[in-house]
């Protein structure tokens, strides 16, 4: 997806969110900010939105020594997404359509992305996601692509996001490589919150070798990109995946919500639709 004059604006709020969960006093916001500004200045307008994301979380890293501001916020998801597990697995279990819960349920889970900044109830969420009409839906698509798979490739989104992640991968019962951030960047998944969260009991928890948000494939180590090109089908979780890989012509499953008019004005679809996009339609 195209860098959108939209996304200038979010890059500057998410340094502002940055720099108050590191514990940046307000006198260094500023020169911060100024950094930041100059760097959005300098910006490829053809660049894409992770890949200015990742730049300027890299900036806030080398100016204020914090490697992961956002620690308590994840291990916080994490817990609560987790005290909703035996409730959740119990509604799959008795559901007509296990198969239509369970990825309801992963995109409900998308709603644990702080990169958005907007306040939410998570029991509402998921109550909405379980009825709600998809804006797209490739559903019975992805039934068939991952029955026929050998190689499934799950890229992951946000640290909590995986605790709903675990109830798919389970449903689907077969081999899943679950892949995670190198090192934190904003509230993305690395393989110590997919730990936390119980995603390697149940997956192949490897590391993308980047620290972006989304998975950019330039920055992804050589081991990764192997996995990446022999998949059969690649399931691509949330808005950073979809920025980065909508281009790509490759067999991806994009589950997510639209939380934000640029990515809505994208696909084509509502602010707040849920979407279980083919790449390959």
């Amino acid at each position: 997806m195209k860098l959108y004059l939209d996304c200038y604006p979010c890059v500057l709020r998410q340094t502002l969110q940055a720099c108050r969960s590191a514990g940046v006093p307000e006198k260094d916001r500023i020169s911060i900010m100024g950094e930041v500004m100059s760097l959005l200045q300098e910006a490829d307008p053809s660049s894409r939105p992770p890949e200015i994301a990742a730049r300027m979380h890299a900036l806030i890293r080398d100016l204020t020594d914090c490697e992961d501001p956002y620690l308590e916020l994840k291990q916080t998801s994490t817990k609560n997404a987790l005290s909703l597990y035996p409730e959740l697995k119990r509604k799959i279990t008795k559901a007509k359509n296990p198969f239509d819960t369970a990825v309801r349920l992963s995109i409900a889970g998308n709603i644990l992305d702080f990169g958005i900044g907007k306040d939410f109830d998570l029991q509402q969420v998921i109550q909405r996601v379980l009825t709600q009409l998809y804006a797209i839906d490739h559903t019975l698509e992805l039934k068939d692509e991952i029955s026929n798979a050998k190689t499934i490739l799950f890229l992951a989104d946000n640290a909590g996001e995986t605790v709903f992640d675990r109830l798919l991968i389970e449903t689907i019962d077969k081999h899943v490589i679950y892949a995670v951030k190198d090192a934190p960047i904003l509230n993305d998944a690395t393989a110590e919150d997919a730990s936390a969260a119980g995603i390697d009991q149940v997956a192949e928890v490897i590391s993308c070798g980047a620290r972006s948000p989304g998975t950019i494939l330039n920055r992804c180590s050589e081991e990764f990109i192997k996995i990446y090109e022999h998949a059969d089908i690649i399931i691509a979780k949330g808005q950073g995946n979809y920025e980065a890989l909508s281009e790509e012509k490759k067999n991806i499953f994009f589950l997510l919500q639209t939380k934000c008019d640029v990515l809505a004005r994208d696909l084509r679809v509502p602010v707040g639709s849920i979407v279980a996009k083919w790449s390959l339609v």
